[in-house]
């Protein structure tokens, strides 16, 4: 049922243009000021306006200007006693769908109110196809069709817009900067610098200085003064990678910083402020870190505002020949060489390898195989040996033989250890999967002493 709102300080026209349009079964009701419009629009749905020109507060038209800018959904028509050229164009240009001059007639309005609900229908429609569309089309070189990756460039698109702190958690090679890229290129700073830095890969001293930058004479060498990253980012990203490596004493700093939203370079004495947005990456279990109070738990919750977890390849084996041919394609144009395809075999036994390496092990086979093959196709010769030979590992022994058979006490450790690997040593989601509590999984862990070698190949071991 279409809802509509008369505004009018005409009480007895109000009144019976708001019974007329309850007997031709719209949800009608009817307030006499601006203010009163405003406050009931504040706490109902409402779809029409029908508002007279002269109100006593504000006037017809303002009110209409202020709905399309506050409520672009809710349309306006305009009534006035004075029906003139001039009148009716100010109301358009206020943002008015129709003008209606008095007396009004009901059906005259009704009218005027269906065509408003047709045009406001199709605009609902168009805004719909617009986002299925917009659903439909990659996100930046995110390549996948799992439900896995589905929900990641889900999270990329509605956060996009945003200026909340990103966290991308996952294993190394999973593509973390991928979606970091994409969520900028999505936003409204897609104009604006993206800035990257690896915190794990300076020493603190330097890692304060890229990022805060410094005055001139601050330290040895510093000749000249020099903005940090943050400055250079200007309005548009700053991402810090494996930012779980950063020293707890940078940590520190950066807290303040992103509190404050004001940073003081190293050797300074006046504060700049930052319009940058923040996103950063692990490949760490932060909760575990700030249990062990390797990360700061104030920090964490600071730069944790949204939550995007990467799935590791081995846990969406369908998006890997899909992978495999996005880098065939992009590495045959940057060396103008012909399109490979990849073999039944080479496809089979790429999609039951489990990519302890994730997509930068995936990339890599794939340049590899095509630089060593001859033909224009990939086979399972050009595949490196560790997938040539790859075996499913088996949680229980297929035998029948008593002697091969194991204990329940090592059924445990060996299930421990394979969902530690699959979740890339994440105590968190492996604790979840398990079924049990952290604690549960600490105490069992003192059992399975190789639990972070079972996770070999990835970059996700605790430090």
């Amino acid at each position: 049922m279409t809802s509509i709102l008369i505004v009018d300080h005409d009480v007895d026209f109000a009144e019976l243009i708001r019974d007329g349009l309850r007997r031709r079964d719209f949800a009608a009701e009817a307030v006499h000021s601006t203010k009163d419009a405003l406050k009931y629009l504040e706490g109902n749905p409402v779809d029409i306006v029908v508002a007279h020109v002269h109100l006593r507060e504000v006037s017809g038209l303002e009110l209409v200007s202020r709905l399309r800018d506050r409520q672009s959904e809710v349309l306006g028509i305009v009534v006035t006693s004075q029906g003139s050229m001039e009148t009716a164009v100010e109301a358009i240009r206020a943002g008015a769908y129709d003008f209606i001059s008095k007396p009004v007639s009901l059906a005259t309005l009704e009218v005027a109110i269906q065509r408003a609900v047709a045009y406001q229908s199709l605009r609902r429609e168009v805004a719909r196809l617009r986002i299925a569309v917009a659903a439909a089309q990659p996100v930046g070189t995110i390549v996948g069709d799992s439900a896995a990756i589905k929900e990641v460039t889900s999270l990329i698109r509605r956060v996009a817009d945003s200026s909340a702190t990103v966290l991308i958690t996952g294993e190394s090679g999973t593509g973390k900067e991928l979606v970091a890229r994409a969520i900028h290129e999505l936003s409204d700073r897609k104009h604006q610098p993206f800035v990257a830095i690896n915190c794990g890969a300076l020493p603190p001293a330097l890692l304060e200085s890229e990022l805060f930058g410094h005055v001139r004479g601050a330290f040895t060498d510093a000749r000249q003064a020099r903005s940090g990253l943050f400055v250079q980012a200007g309005e548009g990203t700053l991402f810090l990678d494996e930012i779980g490596e950063m020293p707890l004493e940078m940590q520190v700093k950066l807290l303040r910083v992103l509190q404050e939203r004001m940073l003081r370079p190293v050797g300074g004495d006046t504060e700049i402020p930052f319009g940058a947005r923040l996103i950063t990456a692990t490949n760490r279990d932060l909760e575990t870190a700030v249990e062990e109070k390797q990360f700061r738990e104030d920090l964490f919750y600071r730069i944790n505002v949204v939550a995007i977890p990467v799935p590791p390849l081995r846990s969406r084996p369908g998006d890997v020949l899909a992978l495999a041919k996005f880098f065939v394609q992009k590495i045959a144009s940057s060396s103008n060489k012909p399109v490979a395809t990849i073999d039944e075999d080479a496809s089979r036994l790429m999609a039951a390898y489990d990519w302890p390496g994730n997509v930068r092990e995936l990339q890599n086979c794939i340049e590899r195989a095509m630089a060593l093959g001859s033909l224009n196709r990939i086979t399972v010769d050009e595949l490196p040996e560790k997938i040539r030979d790859h075996h499913e590992p088996q949680t229980l022994t297929a035998t029948g033989r008593p002697d091969e058979l194991i204990t329940l006490d090592e059924i445990e450790r060996r299930y421990v250890r394979q969902v530690l690997a699959a979740t890339g040593n994440n105590k968190t989601d492996a604790a979840r999967i398990l079924g049990i509590d952290r604690r549960s999984l600490y105490r069992r862990l003192h059992d399975v002493p190789d639990a972070a070698t079972a996770a070999a190949g990835t970059a996700t071991a605790d430090k």
